[in-house]
Parts: C-alpha cells; structure tokens; sequence
C-alpha cells in the first residue's frame, strides 16, 4: 500500500528554489532511505511532508491525504524523529516520554520500558542534564514506543554511539516486519545500506538517483582484484575500466558493469590464479553521482 505520494515537489525561499523537482513514493512495509548532504533539500522535504512549510509547486500527500490541508489528520498517524531534539529543560527523560506519548493519545507500556532499558537512558535526569545522545534516546523511545503506520527520522542516531545505532536498527527492522512504513534520512551510509529497500539521493533540490541499491550497482562499476600466471596486456583496448592499478601479475581496477563480460573475455586468455569482484558500496555509488552530477 502507498502511503507517501511526492510529485514533483518544489519550495521556494524568495528566489531560492531549495527544491527543485521532488519526487518519490513510500509504501508500507518498506524502508525509504534519502541521503544527501547539507544543504540538499532533505530536512526541506520533510518539513513540508510534516507541513510546518507550504511547497510552493507539485503535490505532496500522505495516506491521500494533503500534507498541509490535513496535516493534523496525518499528524495522528506518523511519529517523527529530528536531528537535534529540543527538550523541556526542567522535565525529566522520563517525563518527556510520558508527554510525548499523551500527545500521541498513546500510553506507557512495557514496550516503552524495554526501549528505555535498550537505549540504556536514566530517565530520573533532567533534560537539562543531557547530552545531545541522551536527548535523541528520548524521542527515539517515545517514536519507537507509539503505534503509527509511518515513522520519519531525520538523521536519528545523531550523537548515538555504535551500540546504540544497533539498538536503533534493530527496531526499524521490527517496523518494517510489522508493515509499517518508514523514511530514513541519515549520514550514515553504512545504516542506509544494511536498512533500506529503496534509496532517493538529493543534490541541490533535484533527485538524481532513485531505486533499490541493486538497480543502482546495476549502473555501475565492479571492484575487481585479479591475480594472472603472467602481466595482463591490453588493457587500454578495453572500455569502462577505470582506478586501473597493475603490479607485474596482480591487478586491480573498477569495471562498468556492462563491460565487465569484455573484461573477463579479454582475461581468458591468461591463466587466473585468484580473482575477486565486490560490487561498490553505497558510499562509492553517492561519490560516484555526486562527481558525474557536478555542475
């Protein structure tokens, strides 16, 4: 089922245009990852997904639902997760938590108690007291706590250690087990990779690149490490080879993936001791469009 609807979405700030055309869907069950650095239109998008801002251009719905019409609708409908979380200084963690899920018209569970025991938070400590970490437990446990059907997190482990972004995972698996829908906006490649089904990267206002991490290592190029009986020749006879590095009989190099067939053609012709093919990482497939896409 379809739960986010985003069609050529455009937002001007005066003659800014912070996006430019957006467009993507998200549907249930599903991990939504958007990446993109600073300043790509990310938290713009979501802002206007949330509708604390009115898009200037394009539509933008969330169960049909018109994100700036009905936002208090989608409202009880979504939890949402930011980067830098803002807490009632004279409150407690687990205060806050508590204010959190009445807003929601939701309770304090053993579910809410387990995630505090997860995230490991002192919640008898006043916001006051916390560090940027402790703060975002407190809105992870109160998201990951309600009953929603989507959950947008924008750059969520922020200021979490490694252990805690495990814990984290952990949970947007059991969302997605559970049917429910979520938008993952995170610096984190590694997490984007290992948690999402579908990718969208932004670069100033404009998706450059949307689809699974499959479709996309489709398009591009292999890490290759091969180890011949002798100096391999004619390599500047192929196309789509690239980082092409060759010490007497051990060769390493990227290859396009619609020419890797070539490649290995050409490689028959030598004995193969050892040979080994990675396909590229998330983090090398965003380098990779960010330089092609450079103005």
């Amino acid at each position: 089922m379809e739960i986010v609807n985003i069609q050529n979405l455009k937002k001007k700030f005066g003659k800014f245009e912070a996006l430019k055309d957006v467009t993507f869907t998200i549907n249930s069950g599903e991990v939504f990852g958007f990446i993109g650095p600073n300043g790509a239109g990310k938290s713009t998008t979501i802002r206007v997904l949330l509708g604390l801002i009115k898009a200037s251009g394009g539509k933008a719905s969330i169960f049909d639902l018109d994100v700036w019409k009905d936002n208090v609708k989608i409202h009880e409908r979504i939890a949402y997760v930011p980067g830098d979380v803002n807490l009632w200084p004279n409150l407690t963690g687990g205060e806050i938590i508590d204010v959190f899920l009445n807003l929601k018209n939701q309770k304090h569970t053993e579910k809410t108690d387990q995630l505090i025991k997860e995230f490991n938070l002192d919640i008898s400590k006043k916001a006051r007291a916390y560090s940027k970490g402790n703060r975002q437990k407190v809105a992870l446990i109160a998201a990951l706590s309600t009953d929603c059907d989507l959950y947008i997190f924008d750059e969520p482990t922020s200021g979490l250690d490694p252990l805690m972004e495990q814990v984290f995972q952990k949970h947007i698996l059991r969302l997605k087990a559970e049917g429910r829908a979520i938008l993952l906006s995170s610096h984190i490649l590694s997490e984007v990779e290992k948690l999402c089904d579908r990718i969208a990267i932004i670069k100033d206002g404009d998706i450059i690149e949307s689809g699974s991490l499959s479709e996309m290592r489709h398009l591009t190029r292999l890490s290759v490490e091969v180890l011949t009986d002798k100096k391999v020749a004619g390599l500047e006879t192929l196309q789509g080879l690239t980082s092409v590095e060759q010490d007497d009989t051990k060769l390493s190099l990227q290859v396009d993936a619609e020419y890797f067939d070539a490649f290995m053609k050409h490689l028959n012709n030598y004995n193969i001791i050892s040979l080994h093919s990675n396909p590229p990482t998330l983090e090398d497939l965003f380098l990779r469009y960010y330089h092609h896409n450079e103005k």
